[in-house]
C-alpha cells in the first residue's frame, strides 16, 4: 500500500488508473492498493488507511510521496503496520534534506526500511540510498522471542546482482561530499530557509485568492490547485516554461487524469540554494500570479482545447515581457559553484 498518485504519492508506490490499467512496475509485478488523502482537507486520512490495511493485509506499507505538502505521522503508520502485520518503508526522497537538517519528522525511529534519492532537497548527486534495520527485533505481539531482522542479505542481493550493474564511483564520491555538507551549520540554515520560502509562496498565492492544497505547507513544496480557475496544470506548466519559470503539472486529489491534471507543483530548494529569502520568493510568487493571469487570458480568447490554446502562445508580448522580467530577476543571483565573472564573455 502506498499513497495514491492523485493524492500526492509517487508513481513507484503502486499506481493504476480508475479503469484498472496498471501503470507502474510496482502495480504490474505486485498486488497494490492505494490509500488516499481526505477530499475535504487534503491531509492523509489515517482512519481510512487503517481500515483498508486491515481488509487488504499488505505485506508492505509505504509512507512518503512526491507532492504532499505536510509532515508524516510515522508513529501512526507504525501502529497500522503492526496491527495488520506489514513491514513499513519510508520513501523520503523529496524531504531527505529536511530530515537530515532535523526540519522534518524523523522516519528512522518507526520504519523498518528507509529509502531516498540524493539529488532533491539533500542537494547531492543523482543517486540513491537504502537504510534498513539490523539486529534483534523489538518485542511485538505475535512475534517469536529472539527474532532478528533479515533485511541485509535480501536487500544487498536485490540491488546487486539482481537489479543493478557496477557501482558508479563518481556518484559515491559526490554523495560523500554532499553528506559531509549536510552536517554543516550552513546546510541547517538552508533547510530552514527552504521551508520559510515555501510558506511565503503559499501565503502570497492564497492572498491573491488562489487555492493551495491543505491551505499551506510544512516542507519544501507548494501544491497549487488550479481547478477553481478552470485551468489545467499542463497549460500553466507550458506557459511558465516559455517564461523561464520551472514548475511541473501535478495531479490534485479528485483528478481523473495525470496527463491533464488540475494543479502544478512548486518547489523552493533550487532557488534557496542561490541565496533567495522570503522577500525574493514573494517576487517569484508574483511572477507565478502573472503567468496564471496570462494563461487565463489566452484560454478566454482562444478556447480550452490545447490546439486552440497553443495558438495564443505564439508572438505573445505579455509572455515575452514576463520572460524578460524573470531573466532580469534571476540573473541578479549567483549560481552555486560558479564564478559569474569567469563566465562572462570577454573580447
Amino acid at each position: 500500500m502506498g499513497l495514491d498518485l492523485p493524492s500526492g504519492g509517487h508513481l513507484t508506490h503502486g499506481y493504476y488508473t480508475s479503469g484498472g490499467k496498471k501503470i507502474s512496475a510496482t502495480s504490474i509485478y505486485f498486488e497494490s492498493l492505494p490509500y488516499k488523502v481526505s477530499y475535504e482537507t487534503g491531509y492523509i486520512d489515517y482512519d481510512k488507511l487503517e481500515e483498508k490495511a486491515m481488509d487488504f493485509r499488505p505485506k508492505l506499507i509505504i509512507c512518503g510521496g512526491s507532492a504532499y505538502p505536510r509532515d508524516w505521522d510515522y508513529a501512526r503508520f507504525r501502529a497500522v503496520a503492526d496491527k495488520c502485520g506489514a513491514m513499513l518503508l519510508c520513501d523520503m526522497a523529496h524531504i531527505s534534506g529536511l530530515v537530515a537538517a532535523q526540519e522534518a519528522a524523523n522516519p528512522f525511529e518507526c520504519c523498518d526500511i528507509v529509502t531516498t534519492t540524493t539529488h532533491k532537497s539533500l542537494r547531492g548527486p543523482r543517486s540513491g540510498m537504502i537504510f534498513y534495520r539490523k539486529g534483534p527485533k523489538p518485542p511485538r505481539k505475535g512475534q517469536p522471542e529472539g527474532a532478528v531482522y533479515d533485511f541485509e542479505d535480501k536487500i544487498n542481493f536485490a540491488v546487486f546482482p539482481s537489479l543493478q550493474g557496477g557501482p558508479h564511483n563518481h556518484q559515491i564520491g559526490a554523495l560523500a561530499v554532499a553528506l559531509k555538507q549536510a552536517l554543516s551549520p550552513g546546510f541547517k540554515a538552508y533547510a530552514k530557509q527552504v521551508k520559510a520560502n515555501a510558506v511565503t509562496v503559499g501565503n502570497y498565492l492564497m492572498s491573491k485568492g488562489y487555492k493551495i492544497v491543505t491551505g499551506g505547507t510544512e516542507n519544501h513544496l507548494v501544491l497549487w490547485d488550479l481547478r477553481p480557475l478552470g485551468l489545467t496544470g499542463n497549460k500553466v506548466e507550458k506557459l511558465c516554461d516559455l517564461c523561464n519559470i520551472t514548475v511541473n503539472k501535478n495531479a490534485v486529489f479528485g483528478d481523473s487524469s495525470a496527463l491533464s491534471p488540475g494543479g502544478v507543483r512548486i518547489g523552493t530548494p533550487a532557488m534557496t540554494s542561490r541565496g533567495l529569502v522570503e522577500k525574493d520568493f514573494e517576487q517569484i510568487a508574483e511572477f507565478l500570479h502573472q503567468a496564471v493571469t496570462i494563461t487565463l487570458k489566452i484560454q478566454e480568447k482562444h478556447g480550452k482545447l490545447l490546439k486552440d490554446f497553443n495558438k495564443g502562445l505564439v508572438n505573445n508580448k505579455e509572455i515575452e515581457d514576463l520572460k524578460a522580467a524573470v531573466e532580469k530577476f534571476a540573473g541578479s543571483f549567483d549560481m552555486p559553484g560558479f564564478q559569474m565573472s569567469a563566465m562572462k564573455y570577454k573580447d
